[in-house]
């Protein structure tokens, strides 16, 4: 299965597009404990579809530029919810967590509100994407440190 930075979001993506990722990307505990330090009077988000879970089938191609083929199935949760002004939110995550993919939605609608666009971006949306980037570190520096030059071996008969 895919790690969340596998799947960071596009640098090219629009800022709605960069904060629904970081939405996706964000471990359901820092998604829940973010969320919690908001103010208690959040617009109420009313459930439009779902939380549904279903499958999504993955596709490859050969070398990266061959023909497609059915890579295999992968599970999503989808929402959408609708604020009482009228913003619509929506989700879809990998996995099967519809809790997630509920708050995703309603934080995908508090973003579109002009009130709170500003603190979802620097109260859910940056740490989220902070958090993504510095797992994304940590395992490349894990990663680096098992790496093997092989031009760099010596071979018993290159010793002279």
């Amino acid at each position: 299965m895919l790690a969340a930075s596998d799947a960071s979001p596009d640098p090219g993506a629009t800022p709605r597009q960069r904060a629904m990722g970081a939405f996706a990307l964000a471990p359901t505990a820092l998604l829940f404990q973010l969320r919690d330090r908001l103010p208690a009077d959040l617009p109420e988000a009313h459930p439009v579809r779902g939380p549904q879970i279903g499958l999504v089938m993955l596709r490859g191609r050969a070398g990266g530029g061959g023909a497609p083929f059915n890579l295999g199935e992968a599970s999503v949760c989808r929402a959408t919810v609708r604020l009482g002004s009228g913003e619509v939110g929506h989700a879809m995550i990998l996995g099967r967590d519809a809790e997630k993919t509920r708050l995703a939605a309603h934080l995908d609608a508090l973003w579109q509100h002009p009130d709170w666009r500003a603190r979802i971006e620097s109260e859910i949306v940056e740490p989220a994407l902070a958090g993504d980037a510095a797992d994304a570190a940590r395992r490349s520096a894990e990663t680096e440190a098992t790496r093997v030059d092989f031009f760099t071996v010596v071979r018993g008969e290159d010793q002279a």
